[in-house]
């Protein structure tokens, strides 16, 4: 059994998080954390979750909680988690993160300090999304002089863009045809382009709504065009996938880990 610590527990992921933890045989909720200020720490993780008191007061001290032997789950924001990974680094809790927006800087301090520990990071954790980036790579190198374009849609209260997810295929698209990713992506397009630029690798970002998540990839070739699609419904597949390499993680020796690994991919 999974001893669980949710931190963004009064988010969206943190309360589904609770919920899905509360009951599932395999977890063992065991702590709830918030930032300081959050109106929302001191109450019952249970009742702030809407699924009744489960007898856990929602603290705002990580560092207080996080201890070999637990699993904390960590879906906030890129700088959050980043304190959060220093933190589980010298306790030796293990953790998983899916929030996203991490710089370049961001991205190889976190990835300095994960081994210490074990660690799971993945801008996604839904399976769906894993299998879809997989198969992309696999596109983008069988059909190699074809145009990748990348479209995502998320809600409109979503601080980071493009998604992470987004980026994250667009480097498995720019690895499978052995190119430097951040020397072929492009964000945006405006005005008088020009032809478009042989080997680019294009993301944009829509915001509307209560989108979840949906991603597209397109392949474009002459008289021809291939697109691949997941949508996300609901944030239950994240939670679950999330939960899933908390079950996995526990078996593994420390290091850095994708979702690809817990998924055996």
């Amino acid at each position: 059994m999974a001893n669980i610590i949710v931190v963004g527990a009064a988010g969206r992921m943190g309360r589904l998080l609770i919920e899905l933890t509360s009951r599932d045989p395999a977890h063992q909720l065991v702590a709830a954390v918030e930032g300081k200020g959050v109106p929302a720490v001191g109450a019952d993780a249970g009742e702030n979750a809407g699924i009744g008191k489960l007898g856990i007061k929602i603290i705002d001290d990580y560092a207080a909680v996080a201890r070999v032997g637990t699993v904390t789950l960590d879906f906030t924001t890129a700088a959050a988690s980043l304190e959060h990974l220093e933190v589980a680094a010298k306790s030796g809790a293990s953790i998983v993160i899916g929030s996203t927006g991490f710089t370049r800087e961001m991205e190889a301090r976190a990835k300095e300090i994960a081994p210490r520990t074990r660690t799971v990071i993945a801008p996604n954790m839904s399976v769906g999304v894993n299998v879809l980036a997989k198969i992309a790579a696999e596109v983008a190198k069988a059909l190699p002089d074809f145009d990748a374009e990348i479209i995502e849609i998320h809600h409109r209260t979503k601080v980071d863009a493009p998604s992470g997810t987004a980026i994250s295929l667009g480097k498995a698209i720019a690895a499978a045809r052995g190119v430097d990713f951040n020397a072929n992506a492009t964000y945006e397009r405006e005005g008088i382009t020009g032809v478009r630029p042989v080997g680019q690798i294009a993301m944009l970002a829509m915001r509307a709504g209560d989108a979840v998540g949906d991603h597209t990839v397109i392949f474009g070739g002459e008289g021809e065009r291939l697109e691949l699609t997941h949508r996300a419904q609901s944030r239950i597949g994240l939670a679950r996938g999330a939960l899933r390499a908390a079950a996995w993680i526990e078996k593994q020796q420390p290091g850095l880990y994708s979702m690809r690994d817990v998924l055996g991919m």
